[in-house]
């Protein structure tokens, strides 16, 4: 039987839908299928600048240190994928050079805007027994507080380390800190599944630091509540604006 060029035109144009299709499921049925899989994770990270907290905390520093609008391209740069993550990190510390007694006046003078409904989202989780931990290309002495708040157990962070001389004033960073270089996040999270066992492990977060995490990560969830990343979003399985959704998907 000889078909015809539009009958074969068509059979052909089906045969590509359905091959696409197979390789690429519409967005909506991804998201569908990580909202179950949300409903029985075992753990969740939460990266902190700019999803935990509304702003960037090494932006607010620099302000703090009079030296803001210099290293604020650098942070897009290097939330974005555009710079190597260790670069940017040790380009802005050198700018900013905070000294110990300049960081605790930070946080003390400076505290930190939670983002809306994160206090809540966590509140769940640990109601049920979800264990939650906060990962970020931050430092540690600048998350502390905010585990606090949100009665996450500081052990529970996972961040970078300051480093000061006996006079108080800017040494570094430690680079043994995995959170400090590209695949960091990723390294981190590898390590806890090997260590407890995880196997719906959910990484959430604005940035291409976070993408990256999954995998290892079972899952993960772009959040642009405070800054829309493009590349990120495009990505994303699931996106989300508002912490809500996460809680409403839960109960």
């Amino acid at each position: 039987m000889i078909l015809s060029k539009s009958i074969r035109t068509c059979a052909c144009s089906i045969f590509y839908f359905c091959m696409n299709f197979v390789r690429r499921p519409p967005r909506r049925i991804m998201t569908d299928t990580i909202k179950d899989l949300w409903r029985e994770a075992d753990a969740v990270c939460f990266d902190v600048d700019s999803t935990v907290i509304q702003e960037e905390a090494i932006d607010e520093v620099a302000k703090f240190c009079n030296k803001g609008s210099e290293v604020q391209k650098l942070t897009s740069s290097a939330m974005s994928g555009k710079m190597d993550f260790r670069e940017a990190l040790s380009a802005r510390l050198q700018i900013i050079k905070p000294s110990l007694q300049q960081i605790r006046n930070f946080i003390k003078d400076r505290p930190f805007n939670l983002t809306p409904g994160i206090k809540e989202l966590v509140g769940l989780l640990q109601q049920k027994k979800i264990p939650v931990y906060l990962i970020s290309g931050g430092f540690r002495g600048l998350i502390g507080p905010i585990a606090i708040e949100l009665s996450i157990p500081l052990q529970h962070i996972h961040a970078n380390k300051l480093k000061f001389f006996l006079n108080g004033d800017y040494a570094g960073f430690d680079e043994k800190e995995p959170t400090s270089k590209n695949g960091g996040k990723a390294e981190v999270i590898q390590m806890l599944k090997e260590k407890y066992g995880y196997t719906k492990l959910f990484m959430i977060g604005d940035g291409i630091t976070d993408l990256e995490a999954s995998p290892p990560a079972d899952a993960f969830i772009g959040f642009g509540g405070n800054v829309v990343r493009e590349e990120v979003k495009s990505k994303s399985k699931w996106y989300i604006e508002s912490f809500q959704e996460l809680i409403d998907t839960l109960q």
